[in-house]
């Protein structure tokens, strides 16, 4: 008893001297980073001249956040981790995954698309019409397009296993596909939209094609650079998309040919409603809510079939898929077709949503953000990459509502400036925590008797 004591104590003391010094240590390497970019602020003054100044409490908070979240993390959390670790995998026999599922867990599904068709009114109820209009377009529509951009860019990285850079490309196809045949020729939105999807899976067989005998950083390179290529087209050629001053003046999406305007043909005057722009925000709300729906109804329906279990394969070992006999051209060619039809699906209606478009909302930040949900969520995972759209997306967003901050950190503190480095900091601790994602357990498509799900620790890091 003694002797265990003794060394339960040594261990203790032993941790707590590591965990001083890692925390020291992190302070002073977030010192070093952020003495320039928080502790020194430019600005300009009226005689065109940049002046700067010091801002000394703000970078020693941000300095004693760290030093005290790493003391934290190696004296308590780790071990508090460890030892919960411990404990469940010496109550639960490893592969009993998933034995006895709850009801939430069993019917999650059902649930979170009952919450999806009721969260608007429940909005409206709380808010109102006009108080609505934020929370249905920023932390709804603006999440939704995320969930479908990412469900399409998994079946190109999660489940063939073809790592794209340059996704936003079809993205920006579709949009600018929109926004050029609506105005030019006049056509409708729900005639506009399968044609943008397949003008997006016509670029990406076109991409297709130069990468076939590409893999892993090769094929990286040249998707990064087809999305640059794109952008810098989007620049240059004037005469079609107006450089960098964009497409205005988009027309919007009707409700079967009923517009969202003040006319006495409007959306609000036909229905006996009050005037608002809400309508038309609730109804691009399920538009893309829809769309969703289709994006994941297509790709489970493809995943089970042969040329899912072909992406698989594909995604696993392409030397193996082609011993057996599978044709890796056609595989690559329908993953990178199928998944920037999705693409282009969500890019004609972020033009419709927006009415407006520009380079400047094509960038690589953007294929940057879409394959971090992807990674974070759980590549191969519906589920989990929506999970991972609602924390990051969503949680960028909820920094603009966070004017309490600016008591903490003084008034000149704004929270969306800091939304990518915040941004940043979670995908770290969630790579730490959860290096498989949010949703590391898979359902094979193949089963004898009985579907099981498979843990993520049993398939090769990295991939699915």
């Amino acid at each position: 008893m003694t002797t265990s004591a003794n060394v339960n104590g040594a261990a203790s003391s032993g941790t707590l001297a590591r965990a001083i010094k890692e925390g020291i240590f992190a302070g002073v390497i977030s010192l070093g980073l952020f003495v320039l970019y928080i502790g020194i602020k430019t600005d300009q003054n009226m005689a065109n001249e940049l002046v700067w100044y010091t801002r000394p409490g703000l970078l020693a908070i941000f300095v004693l956040i760290a030093a005290f979240g790493r003391f934290a993390m190696v004296a308590f959390i780790a071990p508090w981790f460890a030892a919960r670790k411990e404990k469940k995998s010496a109550a639960v026999p490893v592969h009993d995954i998933d034995a006895k599922p709850s009801f939430f867990k069993t019917h999650f599904l059902k649930i979170a698309l009952l919450a999806l068709i009721l969260y608007p009114p429940v909005i409206l109820a709380l808010t109102g019409v006009q108080g609505s209009l934020k929370y249905v377009d920023n932390f709804g529509i603006q999440i939704l397009i995320y969930v479908m951009l990412a469900w399409g860019l998994n079946i190109v990285v999660g489940l063939a296993g073809l790592l794209d850079l340059g996704y936003v490309a079809f993205y920006a196809v579709g949009a600018y596909s929109y926004a050029l045949l609506a105005q030019n020729f006049g056509l409708s939105f729900w005639l506009l939209l399968p044609l943008a999807g397949i003008l997006a899976a016509f670029w990406g067989i076109i991409l297709g094609f130069p990468v076939l005998r590409l893999r892993g950083d090769y094929l990286a390179i040249v998707t990064l650079a087809f999305g640059e290529i794109i952008r810098l087209v989007l620049i240059n050629w004037q005469d079609v998309t107006k450089g960098t001053f964009g497409i205005s003046s988009i027309p919007k999406a009707t409700f079967f040919g009923i517009e969202f305007n003040a006319s006495a043909d409007g959306f609000a005057k036909t229905f006996g409603l009050p005037m608002s722009s809400a309508y038309y925000k609730i109804y691009l709300f399920y538009v893309i809510l829809a769309l969703c729906c289709l994006t994941a109804y297509v790709t489970i329906k493809l995943r089970r079939m042969p040329i899912g279990r072909a992406w698989e394969a594909l995604r696993e070992d392409e030397i193996a898929c082609r011993s057996l006999g599978i044709n890796t051209v056609t595989t690559k060619l329908t993953a990178f077709a199928i998944g920037a039809m999705f693409g282009g699906f969500a890019g004609s209606f972020f033009a419709a949503r927006q009415g407006f478009v520009s380079p400047e909302s094509f960038v690589f930040l953007e294929s940057a953000v879409i394959l971090a949900i992807v990674v974070l969520g759980g590549m191969g995972s519906l589920t989990g990459i929506a999970i991972a759209a609602i924390v990051m997306i969503g949680g960028t967003e909820a920094l603009r509502e966070m004017e309490f901050l600016k008591h903490i950190f003084g008034p000149d503190f704004t929270p969306e400036l800091y939304r990518m480095i915040l941004f940043g900091l979670a995908m770290v601790v969630v790579m730490l925590f959860k290096p498989r994602g949010f949703v590391g357990s898979r359902e094979p498509t193949a089963f004898l008797k009985e579907r099981k799900a498979v843990s993520g620790s049993f398939t090769k890091e990295g991939h699915g």
